[in-house]
């Protein structure tokens, strides 16, 4: 498969963004909106933006039974900020009718790094992304406190007042980040996922 179709769910955030990156990534990008454009892709990415919104929209567009069904499939899937939110088994400071999808295996808190540090940028040093340290770009974002064993923490913030925190994750052919890849310009997190989706 030379160039895998990745959607994004296009429900809400950032959606225009992370199409560019995956076509720039060598991926054939479209949104997905409905059941009919899921069964079309090969790999699906769940952008940032509003997880108890994007919650609601998944069972108002009909989503959220195909995708449960697609990722236990073994599809895979990117999760940035809100989207790793979606992807994870249990979050914290949530709201009580909040659902995700389950599907990595760790505990995550929702706007983590709280007011002082709403949105900040710093490197962080990602585990099969060559070539040194990722600008990260962090918006409310989440932070991982707990992974099972068959999750590899493959990124954590290497300085500032965040430093340690586990924010990219991978289960399988799951992976999740805190930041915000689409909005660096740095095309290796989507070409990561890309090459994931490939070999799937």
């Amino acid at each position: 498969m030379s160039r895998p179709t990745i959607g994004v769910l296009a429900l809400q955030g950032d959606v225009r963004e992370h199409l560019a990156a995956l076509t720039g990534a060598g991926a054939d990008a479209r949104p997905v909106r409905r059941p009919s454009e899921l069964d079309a892709v090969d790999g699906l990415v769940i952008p940032g933006g509003e997880s108890t919104t994007i919650s609601k929209l998944v069972d108002i567009f009909e989503l959220r039974e195909p995708i449960d069904k697609r990722i236990a499939d073994g599809m895979p899937v990117y999760g940035s900020c809100a989207g790793m939110i979606m992807l994870a088994t249990e979050v914290l400071d949530g709201r009580a009718d909040q659902r995700g999808f389950a599907g990595i295996d760790m505990t995550v808190r929702r706007n983590a790094f709280g007011r002082q540090v709403d949105s900040f940028e710093a490197p962080v040093e990602i585990t099969g992304v060559a070539g040194g340290g990722f600008h990260a770009v962090f918006i409310r974002a989440p932070w991982v406190e707990r992974v099972g064993a068959g999750v590899e923490v493959i990124g954590t913030v290497t300085g500032g007042p965040a430093a340690e925190r586990i924010v990219a994750v991978r289960q399988g052919n799951l992976l999740a980040t805190s930041f915000h890849p689409e909005l660096t310009g740095d095309p290796r997190v989507h070409a990561y996922f890309v090459e994931l989706a490939r070999a799937a």
